[in-house]
């Protein structure tokens, strides 16, 4: 993922600013969607993951933190919590 940096609207003028960047996440349908057209995407993220509605990708997506996305996983996979 490249993220292009911009200085802040709440950084004043001189050397000490405040850079942010706006990441899109790269979507891909998950391996537990079935063939059809409900399917759901997920995307990693720095911090954990991402699920959208591949149908409805212009209503945003639910992120989750690394611990909550691995956890998910566990009970997908039917390992013991």
């Amino acid at each position: 993922m490249i993220l292009n940096f911009s200085k802040s609207s709440y950084s004043s003028g001189g050397d000490n600013c405040v850079q942010v960047a706006h990441a899109t996440p790269a979507f891909r349908t998950s391996s537990y969607s079935s063939s059809g057209d409900n399917c759901v995407e997920v995307a990693d993220l720095p911090t954990g993951a991402a699920v959208r509605d591949s149908k409805h990708p212009d209503l945003g997506f639910l992120p989750f933190a690394a611990s909550e996305w691995a956890a998910f996983a566990r009970v997908l996979r039917g390992d013991a919590l």
